[in-house]
């Protein structure tokens, strides 16, 4: 499944409500009858207990020419009672969970690399189900479904949304020594499976024009991905020979869990917020991190993003000011506030960089960084050993890893004339949601949940944040919130989340 040549290049094209792509579309129909009743008890947000009586649709295949079906398939999960009460939920929005870590593939039970498949190390990236990496200090409980970004889809369901679970394949696949789910296979799968969803408007239970889909970490790139590029014909390519529907890839909304994205300058990004920042006790090379953090200024510049209220360009310069008093030291008031006196005097003192005064948390970005330190090397992502998950994403046919910056591979080899491989600039810019914003996408996803822990030192909170500056700026609904001490995979207002669904659909249990 190669990409043209061209489409590295060329302006994005954004294609009607009827993608052009897919040729055997018409023999995908949902079977509407095939399904078995099932009951299950939900622990809601707020505490409580739901039983919720569904249709269970399972392994439904979402193309005609699968390379292999036990990824490319969903279940549907339609709730038909919810604590004993009938519910019609055969039109209500559409719930699109993405269970998939570590740029791993995954069945839409979530299961990601069974049978333990060939892959580099996945160490620095988390299943997005994991709960999340918590500092040894004092946290109030979390609510029911934190911390298990798995659990928004139970919140869902048992909230009379139509949910969705889709598998994808990814970077570990392998058959007869060849590889098979590398970049961007799991977006192409991902948007097959939206298509199909679309080109069975009446048929499959829901309203295809009110999707939500929902990842964290991998899954929240993912996520990203289906809101912003929606419509782009640069997949069309890989979409046509799996016999994807001829459909609509349209998604509502994107509720996104620490992602890791924006891949090409992920490790500029990294050195901008953690260069000084020690990693086992040690100084990263300092030469190394000082070049990419000076690569990002330039990067930030070029995306020409305003922050919100006044506080004008948001640049290198005072990117840090920007995240302290827009993000971090909210969190962190929001955090020591909801302890009781005793436990917020005894995390005051084992943490003195913080300033307690007035109900408010103030503390310097040198303060913040060496209370949280740093998880990765130099660099970050397309480090020199490729033990990283993702040079193995973007891997080929034939090789597990591959570099996919050109600073990575010079570092790695010391070679200053070594050049990426020939593809590998498309299929970064083809798996970055920035690429169909900065193109102000017009059939983009409006509106965006996106939640990160301000401890998750799986990548620089400017990548969350740009995401949000970049669809703030197109004016989307933007809804971003950071959780203090929360590590990678943090989700702790689940209930905030049903909330803003109904909010943004007008969606209530009839």
């Amino acid at each position: 499944m190669a990409a043209t040549a061209a489409g590295a290049t060329a302006a994005l094209y954004y294609g009607g409500s009827q993608g052009a792509a897919a040729s055997a579309g018409g023999t995908l129909t949902f079977p509407k009858d095939s399904y078995t009743t099932e009951t299950k008890t939900i622990t809601t947000a707020d505490g409580a207990e739901k039983s919720v009586t569904y249709r269970f649709w399972e392994n439904i295949v979402y193309v005609a020419n699968p390379v292999d079906p036990t990824y490319q398939c969903l279940n549907v999960q339609q709730p038909v009672e919810i604590d004993g009460r009938a519910v019609d939920a055969s039109h209500a929005p559409i719930f699109f969970s993405i269970p998939l870590g570590g740029f791993l593939s995954g069945t839409p039970a979530g299961r990601t690399n069974p049978g333990g498949s060939p892959s580099p190390s996945d160490s620095s990236s988390a299943d997005p189900s994991a709960t999340p990496t918590a500092s040894p200090t004092t946290r109030p409980p979390l609510p029911p479904g934190a911390g298990d970004q798995g659990d928004n889809s139970a919140l869902a369901l048992a909230a009379g949304y139509i949910v969705v679970t889709s598998g994808a394949r990814g970077r570990d696949n392998v058959k007869d020594g060849k590889y098979y789910g590398k970049a961007p296979a799991a977006l192409v799968d991902l948007k097959a499976a939206l298509r199909y969803i679309h080109k069975n408007k009446g048929v499959l239970p829901g309203n295809p024009n009110k999707i939500i889909t929902n990842g964290g970490s991998a899954g929240g790139n993912f996520s990203s991905m289906m809101g912003a590029s929606v419509g782009s014909t640069l997949f069309d390519p890989y979409l046509r020979e799996l016999g994807a529907a001829a459909a609509s890839d349209a998604v509502f909304a994107s509720a996104v869990f620490c992602p890791i994205i924006d891949l090409g300058n992920a490790d500029k990004a990294y050195e901008w917020m953690y260069g000084s920042a020690k990693l086992d006790g040690e100084l990263v090379d300092q030469t190394a991190s000082k070049q990419l953090t000076a690569q990002f200024a330039e990067y930030q510049a070029s995306l020409g993003l305003r922050g919100v209220g006044r506080f004008g360009r948001v640049t290198a310069a005072n990117y840090d000011r920007y995240l302290l008093e827009n993000y971090v030291q909210p969190a962190a008031t929001s955090h020591l506030r909801a302890l009781s006196e005793a436990d917020r005097t005894a995390y005051l003192a084992a943490n003195p960089f913080i300033t307690w005064s007035g109900g408010k948390a103030t503390f310097s970005w040198d303060g913040y960084i060496a209370h949280i330190a740093r998880s990765r090397p130099v660099p970050a992502f397309d480090d020199k050993a490729m033990a990283q998950p993702e040079p193995g994403y973007f891997g080929d046919e034939t090789r597990v890893s591959r570099h996919f910056t050109t600073f990575g591979l010079r570092y790695a080899t010391g070679d200053k004339t070594a050049t990426v491989d020939r593809d590998i600039p498309h299929k970064v810019r083809l798996t970055n949601p920035m690429t169909y914003l900065e193109e102000r996408n017009p059939r983009r996803a409006r509106h965006w949940w996106l939640r990160i822990g301000t401890s998750d030192t799986t990548h620089s909170l400017t990548a969350i944040t740009n995401l949000a500056l970049k669809t703030q700026n197109l004016g989307d609904d933007v809804n971003l919130k950071m959780y203090w001490d929360g590590g990678h995979g943090a989700n702790e207002d689940p209930g905030d989340l049903i909330k803003w669904m109904g909010e943004i659909t007008g969606y209530t249990i009839g």
